[in-house]
């Protein structure tokens, strides 16, 4: 059940092509061509702007409840890090969402610069990365492939990443970047806590709205959860994510203009239309 579990997370949340990336002949504006769902008019991410918003009118408190041993390992993707997760024990409830969400895994986005990375922007405003944390509706539907063809099916965490001091916590996936530098490598992961890689101000509150994945297939699928207070993560941190490679070992760098390095993977901010983004707390 885990391996079928692992090989749907791959297919239905990173895709199982090489068609794309983010390179200028396979990035986010050739995506549309290869994966009819990122036509759509409910896709993700988005340019958030904070005045005027209305309030979420929920009953329930966001609430998680994270088990750190339950993280299978931790693999290059060949288009960021990713922390892959053990089912069970790890979910999340309350907010915007009805029932409860399973914890899938964990990854990254980043830039080229301090001053771009996340996928998301506040008024325009873009971070130094962002982080997701992915889950699915496992107390609604039996499957990831079922729960890809719903607008509840997934809900996934966003945590803007600033420049500043070393997250601990987050130091303990760095560790392990040196073993998977190459795409389709993985090794094992220590236990991890998500709750240290969330902001310590929660009461800060968050920007919810429903949209897509947004990677291939870019399913609109999402309901997304998006902090306002970022998080801090030191450079050195920051260079080891951009010194991943985006091809695998036994293969020469595909593209002459760059040494193969994910120094760029996020997907640019696409049109809100009528969706409403909605505050929460």
């Amino acid at each position: 059940m885990l391996l079928y579990l692992q090989s749907e997370i791959q297919a239905v949340l990173i895709g199982m092509s090489s068609h794309w990336g983010y390179c200028q002949e396979n990035g986010p504006q050739t995506w549309p061509e290869h994966y009819p769902a990122a036509k759509g008019e409910h896709q993700s991410p988005v340019d958030i702007k904070p005045v005027d918003l209305k309030t979420l009118n929920c009953n329930k408190n966001l609430e998680w409840r994270y088990t750190p041993e339950k993280v299978k390992d931790i693999r290059n993707t060949g288009h960021a890090w990713q922390v892959d997760m053990i089912q069970g024990g790890s979910s999340l409830s309350g907010g915007p969402i009805e029932g409860t969400y399973e914890l899938l895994q964990i990854h990254c986005h980043w830039g080229e610069k301090d001053d771009e990375g996340s996928e998301h922007t506040i008024d325009g405003k873009k971070f130094a990365g962002e982080l997701h944390m992915v889950h699915w509706n496992s107390s609604k539907y039996p499957s990831l492939q079922e729960a890809a063809k719903h607008p509840d099916g997934f809900c996934v965490l966003g945590v803007f990443l600033k420049p500043g001091a070393k997250n601990e916590e987050m130091e303990k996936v760095v560790a392990q970047l040196p073993k998977i530098p190459f795409k389709g490598q993985k090794t094992e992961c220590p236990p991890l806590n998500p709750v240290n890689m969330l902001p310590k101000d929660i009461s800060c509150g968050y920007y919810t709205y429903c949209g897509s994945l947004t990677t291939p297939p870019c399913s609109e699928c999402v309901i997304w959860i998006v902090f306002k207070e970022p998080i801090e993560v030191s450079q050195e941190q920051l260079r080891a994510f951009r010194s991943l490679k985006f091809y695998p070992q036994e293969e020469n760098c595909p593209c002459k203009d760059c040494d193969g390095s994910i120094k760029t993977n996020f997907r640019p901010t696409l049109p809100l239309g009528p969706r409403e983004v909605l505050e929460g707390r």
